[in-house]
């Protein structure tokens, strides 16, 4: 946030300055009040459980200089207070202000499934001959991002933004506060459908990332999703398509591994260049044509894109390899939907090893009332895979062995209803040149269990 004040975000958020330095100068927007950066504003936000504005003295003592609010009329004090009558919507307003001070270009990038993946490869393939400003952290929502634009800075010559959706509505409005020049859907999977109710509500919601695509804007969709495909007509911009298939306009052939490593030739009209890529997954191909196709788009040399995207190696938590004494531990434990269980249990059946092939599943959070059924698919598809345990911990994941062994499936299924028993289990149980695969919700922390094997 360079040469902002707090005089411009009063004016910005339409709000009242109640006490405090209206020359201040503010340089970041803190969120959480155990933490500040210096010269910070703290935005109190309503929860469903937590109304932050009782922390507002707690940020100012940990060096905030500024505060909103929405349930003061008077303060007094050397630090600025503005009164506000939305929190939120006050933060959406200070987003619109930096990002207004920055003229760089941004890609958005969102999905169900491998936003974050797409993201990164992106910026990775840009970075070959731009400066680029990417998402840090998981600030892609409706809070998050204002934070995110916060940061970024004419400094750049380019910018990639995870927009991510909680519940309608969302997409759209952060879409118009980050005013996108080129979108990008990586698909449309059953994440969230309690708040949507089905695919087509889902699909139409996640194509709003084009409210704020800006005039001669370009979107980019996966070409391999039946979905986008049936809705492309209706995106008013235009449209270049990314896969396998070949109907995309930038398109992956001459699938195959070299030493572990997935390779592939790019093809878009008369251009073939190689790809090699460092991250585990089949999937990844798609978010690599992604990637290149928006590379190639923004003038980068796709040599040199390809280049880069080697380098990239995956995230904490996201296809992380860990090995000791010989076991190989597959942590995909940041979060979990039907499509990406799949493609995880895809990896795995994959991966060439002498030992067994274990997979640790548990329960899936926001699927609605169909919650049981998702769960039930993935059993169906695990069951198609070379798969030697499946290790099944929660509730709803017990869906996923009934369908397995309604299936026929010879695979040993064991079920745990906590995690530190599943834990207690495979460290017992598992050996040299296993290959263990673990992925659940987040919230069901089975990332300790690769904490304890790791012991």
């Amino acid at each position: 946030m360079k040469q902002i004040t707090v005089g411009d975000i009063v004016a910005a958020v339409k709000g009242t300055l109640l006490c405090g330095d209206a020359s201040q100068q503010i340089e970041h927007i803190c969120i959480d009040s155990r933490v500040s950066q210096g010269n910070d504003i703290f935005v109190p936000i309503i929860g469903e459980k937590v109304d932050a504005h009782r922390f507002i003295a707690q940020a100012l003592g940990n060096g905030c200089v500024a505060t909103l609010t929405s349930e003061h009329t008077e303060a007094s004090g050397e630090k600025a207070w503005i009164q506000v009558e939305d929190t939120i919507e006050a933060l959406h307003d200070i987003g619109r202000l930096c990002r207004s001070r920055v003229t760089i270009p941004a890609v958005g990038v969102t999905g169900s499934v491998g936003k974050t993946t797409t993201r990164e490869m992106i910026a990775m393939a840009l970075s070959a001959q731009k400066r680029i400003y990417k998402t840090g952290k998981n600030y892609n929502s409706s809070v998050g991002l204002p934070i995110t634009l916060s940061e970024m800075s004419n400094d750049y010559d380019m910018a990639v933004l995870e927009l991510g959706m909680n519940v309608p509505g969302e997409l759209g409005t952060i879409s118009r506060i980050a005013q996108i020049s080129m979108a990008v859907v990586t698909n449309i999977g059953v994440a969230h459908m309690e708040f949507y109710g089905s695919r087509e509500k889902l699909c139409e919601e996640k194509l709003t990332i084009t409210t704020g695509l800006q005039e001669g804007g370009i979107v980019f969709l996966n070409g391999d999703d039946e979905l986008l495909m049936r809705y492309r007509d209706t995106v008013p911009f235009p449209v270049l398509t990314y896969g396998t298939g070949v109907q995309c306009d930038y398109r992956a052939e001459d699938i195959h591994m070299e030493e572990g490593h997935y390779c592939f030739t790019l093809i878009h009209g008369a251009t073939r260049q190689p790809v090699k890529l460092s991250v585990l997954g089949i999937h990844n191909i798609g978010n690599a044509c992604a990637a290149l196709a928006v590379a190639d788009q923004c003038g980068v040399d796709l040599d040199a894109a390809a280049a880069a995207l080697y380098a990239f190696t995956g995230f904490a938590n996201r296809l992380e390899r860990f090995e000791k004494d010989g076991l190989l531990v597959i942590d995909d434990t940041y979060n979990a939907s039907p499509d990406s269980m799949k493609a995880g249990l895809d990896v795995l059946a994959g991966i060439e090893n002498t030992g067994r092939k274990i997979a640790v599943l548990g329960d899936m959070f926001e699927l609605g009332s169909e919650s049981p059924v998702y769960h039930y698919q993935v059993g169906t598809h695990a069951a198609t895979l070379q798969i030697d345990e499946m290790v099944l911990v929660g509730t709803l994941a017990k869906e996923i062995g009934r369908a397995m062994k309604e299936a026929g499936s010879v695979c040993t299924i064991q079920y745990f209803a906590e995690r530190a028993d599943a834990a207690k289990y495979l460290k017992e149980t598992a050996k040299q040149e296993d290959v263990i695969y673990i992925k659940a919700s987040n919230g069901m922390k089975l990332k300790e269990i690769t904490a304890e094997l790791m012991k």
